[in-house]
């Protein structure tokens, strides 16, 4: 399907003057930087498979790109070992728990079910092919960048706020290694875990990254392949299983894309063969998705018609 680039245009600051003000939610506050982000910011971007790019609002601020890393490190580990070691070691299902759950652990003999949540981001992590942690860092930050086709740096300062309260992660660290599910030392996973985590990304940056899914691995800016065909089902299929932390599940009945958020605010849905969409505000509803952001990403999705399961 075609999309008028008009349509998309009006519809981008259609979505953006609907939802900019939209009260409700809080910025992350157990992350001390995530807390003193002005709450006011927004952004929405759309970023098409040929490379067209539409924004409004905050769509260059750049903010801690969190949890949405995990797809990213996900894509490089499928690159590295393959869609079927991935399967076997991480899973692909939702664990019916909260992203952290040390329960969703323990009820199933340590394997973590999915790269998505915490303790399957650890473990994807570790598999992730590297002579040692900071050869293992380089390449994750680098795959980053190359998605986004630009130069992703890594912001100290949450970097330092996120390791002085990352205990519960390293608990699911040991966790994991003691039911031999965590495929490098555990510590050092966590570490470089919490580091994809401290990226700095816009909400631009955010939709190149999703539209080189979209047009199956390729940066839809420079042209490049990033990924191997193939494994773009398995991101998006992972995506929507658990992108959305709870409401994955109530995301794909009324969306109908894969999509993923992240506690900075974060959120990107997938219209594979088409476009991508980023949001982001850093009020976050009580599940950790971004409430404006939400908004404006469904809004953009319906009145493209975007929604997978549609029959048309």
């Amino acid at each position: 399907m075609s999309l008028d680039h008009a349509k998309i245009a009006a519809v981008v600051k259609e979505a953006y003057d609907k939802f900019s003000q939209a009260a409700g939610g809080e910025n992350a506050s157990y992350i001390p930087y995530l807390a003193s982000v002005p709450s006011s910011l927004v952004g929405v971007t759309v970023v098409t498979k040929d490379g067209t790019v539409f924004e409004c609002g905050d769509s260059n601020y750049e903010f801690a790109l969190e949890s949405i890393s995990k797809v990213f490190s996900l894509a490089l580990a499928l690159e590295d070992v393959g869609a079927e070691e991935v399967h076997n070691k991480i899973g692909a299902d939702p664990t019916g728990l909260p992203f952290n759950s040390v329960m969703a652990l323990e009820l199933h003999g340590g394997k973590p079910l999915s790269p998505l949540v915490n303790a399957g981001a650890m473990a994807t992590v570790s598999l992730i092919k590297a002579s040692n942690p900071e050869d293992r860092w380089s390449r994750i930050l680098g795959m980053q960048s190359q998605l986004a086709g630009r130069q992703i740096a890594l912001s100290e300062e949450i970097n330092r706020s996120e390791q002085t309260t990352n205990f519960h992660n390293r608990a699911i660290a040991w966790l994991l290694y003691s039911a031999g599910t965590m495929y490098s030392d555990p510590m050092a996973a966590c570490d470089v875990y919490t580091r994809q985590c401290s990226t700095l990304i816009s909400s631009k940056d955010l939709a190149v990254m999703g539209a080189t899914l979209a047009a199956g691995g390729i940066n839809p800016l420079n042209k490049q392949r990033i990924l191997k065909a193939e494994n773009v089902p398995h991101i998006l299929a992972a995506m929507t299983m658990e992108g959305l932390y709870d409401s994955s599940g109530d995301w794909a009945y009324t969306v109908g894309l894969p999509g993923k958020s992240g506690v900075g605010g974060g959120i990107l849905a997938v219209a594979p063969g088409q476009l991508a969409i980023a949001g982001f505000s850093p009020p976050l509803d009580p599940i950790g998705n971004s409430v404006r952001g939400q908004l404006m990403v469904a809004f953009i999705a319906k009145e493209l018609g975007l929604n997978l399961y549609a029959v048309n």
